[in-house]
């Protein structure tokens, strides 16, 4: 019978050694804790109370020689304190520590046994003599003062000192025997926790090398096969044929690995097939992998489907051609006709632009007018719905940035109708403040759009910040249709709101008349009117609006630099937020520095 190594069998055996070493570690482990606990209660019942009872009998017997000597020297009454002291050594104290000796040394060897026995025997006499010889003589007052009684107790008392000697030296030996009994105990003790800890060592050692080896073993016949069956088959999963063929093995993964090869080979013969087929070889051999293939019967059977197939294409095929070839002379014809529409169309635009640029003031008269100034100007299409005017008028110098309603030609419209009736309000003496021009301009331009017109025609007005500066006087007058003026000094942003209407007087709405501001000026002065196509572009990492604070933060940040500098870096920044996205309105933003 050939025998096979499975995986169930490698991983049986790696955990089998792991759980053997465990049950060794623990078998060691019961018996050292056992042993060590049975030592520990023998220290802590017997050895430790035995040599702290000898202790006691020991201080007891001092404290009975002491007693017993002031007892014979010292005149005392009966009822004396130190003799009722001593009388309670005797009746209570020493009995009770007798009985407690003679319970501990049960468990003492025989020669400890009889050493203890020994002690005790010579203490009862002692005791004894204190009773009979000098307690019993020395009982008053006036036995102290017979000369033939104390003399009669002189002997017995004298020979107590040999006696205390003898037993307390027996007893000093006895007390050593139990200490060192007590310290051979604990040393056993920690030698065999001593012998627990190498062991545990050893045995950790012993683990961990073994776990490293049963994990190596286990990451080199089972993991790193497994891993490469998964690899070829997420590359088949991904439509990619491997190359590199599996070795054979005698296990489960070696059955894997031989049926994976098989159907590896099974999908190159069908890939080849296919690409055969595909080609139109509809006479290229396939074997399926088996009778119950069902892909390679779907395979033939595609073939066949094909071949014939491809009979009937070839017959449209012809009659189709024919047709397309019809159809693409007309649509050729159509592309023509269009592609002339279009080209009168953008000339168009183009020439509404060459219109536009012309009302607008040259860089000449705008550096003429406002030495220190810029102007950004960036149409969203080929024409702009903004446009910036300036003049002068009575010393004064006069500028506008105007956003009319819409941006492309319908704003290119709205912008020529705005810079007209514009040019005719300031040239009119009778409207000399910023407001009272754009009184004019929204009367105009009500007029011109609106008349004759029902209420329900779309409003088309304009938006529009308009300023005059008087550099003799150093004032500043603004007045606002819906967009402010920014004035940046000593590096803090002053904002002057403008009018919350627009220029356009629509019908059934009350005629409005617009604020005019004045502000006097300083030199270093910023002075910036704009639209609102900046704020409004989208861009940036979210593809968000750039907002009118950001613009703002922007502003406070630019204004340091040279006027000219500042539209430099006012157009890449929004060129950078932009990035990719189309502009979404047409931008214009005026710029003027006090000097």
């Amino acid at each position: 019978m050939n025998f096979r190594f499975t995986i169930g069998k490698k991983i049986g055996l790696g955990f089998g050694i792991i759980i053997f070493l465990v049950i060794i570690a623990f078998l060691l482990t019961n018996v050292t804790l056992n042993d060590s606990r049975k030592k520990t209660d023998q220290v802590t019942e017997v050895f430790n109370p035995s040599v702290a009872t000898l202790k006691e009998l020991d201080n007891l017997l001092n404290r009975s020689k002491l007693l017993i000597t002031k007892w014979y020297y010292v005149q005392t009454g009966d009822d004396a304190s130190d003799k009722k002291a001593l009388r309670k050594i005797l009746a209570e104290e020493y009995p009770q520590l007798k009985e407690k000796i003679k319970k501990y040394s049960t468990t003492w060897n025989v020669e400890e046994q009889q050493s203890v026995d020994a002690i005790l025997s010579l203490i009862d006499q002692m005791f004894k003599s204190y009773e009979d010889d000098i307690m019993s003589k020395l009982n008053n007052f006036e036995s102290y003062n017979d000369v033939g009684i104390k003399f009669e107790a002189l002997f017995p008392f004298e020979e107590l000192d040999v006696k205390f000697k003898v037993i307390n030296d027996n007893l000093i030996s006895l007390i050593d025997k139990q200490n060192s009994n007590a310290l051979s105990n604990s040393d056993d003790m920690l030698s065999s926790f001593s012998f627990l800890q190498k062991i545990v060592i050893w045995l950790g050692i012993i683990l961990s090398i073994g776990g490293i080896v049963i994990a190596s073993y286990t990451v080199r016949t089972i993991v790193r096969p497994v891993q490469q069956l998964k690899k070829i088959l997420v590359s088949m999963g991904r439509g990619v044929l491997p190359e590199e063929r599996i070795k054979d093995r005698n296990d489960e993964i070696g059955d894997m690995s031989i049926a994976l090869n098989d159907l590896v080979d099974g999908m190159r013969r069908t890939t080849e097939f296919a690409k055969q087929v595909g080609s139109g070889n509809f006479d290229s051999h396939y074997r399926p992998l088996s009778k119950d293939d069902t892909l390679g019967a779907a395979l033939l059977k595609m073939r066949e489907d094909l071949r014939e197939n491809e009979r009937v294409l070839e017959a449209k095929v012809i009659e189709r051609t024919e047709e397309v070839v019809r159809q693409k002379e007309e649509i050729e014809i159509k592309n023509q006709e269009l592609e002339v529409l279009y080209k009168h169309v953008t000339d168009s635009i183009k020439y509404a632009k060459r219109i536009q640029e012309a009302i607008l003031p040259p860089d000449s008269l705008v550096k003429k007018i406002l030495p220190d100034s810029f102007v950004l100007y960036k149409p969203k299409d080929i024409v702009s719905g903004d446009f910036y005017w300036v003049d002068q008028k009575d010393g004064k110098s006069m500028f506008a940035a105007v956003d009319c309603t819409g941006h492309g030609v319908p704003g290119a419209f709205m912008s020529i109708v705005g810079y007209n009736i514009l040019k005719q309000a300031v040239a009119n003496n009778q409207y000399s403040t910023p407001a009272s021009i754009l009184d004019a301009l929204n009367d105009g331009v009500s007029e011109t759009l609106h008349h004759g017109h029902d209420a329900a025609q779309a409003k088309d007005g304009m938006d529009l910040s308009f300023c005059s500066i008087d550099y003799k006087k150093m004032e500043l007058q603004y007045a606002g249709a819906y967009n402010p003026l920014y004035l940046i000094r000593n590096g803090e942003l002053i904002q002057t709101k403008a009018d919350k209407f627009p220029i356009g007087l629509f019908l059934g709405e009350e005629k409005k008349k617009f604020t005019n501001h004045t502000i006097p000026l300083q030199k270093g002065d910023c002075i910036y009117i704009f639209s609102d196509g900046y704020a409004d572009q989208f861009g940036g990492p979210n593809g968000k609006k750039f907002m009118a604070s950001h613009f703002r933060d922007l502003l406070l940040g630019v204004h340091k630099h040279p006027i000219h500098k500042q539209r430099d870096i006012l157009n890449k920044t929004i060129e950078e937020w932009r990035g990719p996205l189309d502009q979404v309105d047409d931008i214009l933003i005026i710029g003027v520095q006090i000097n």
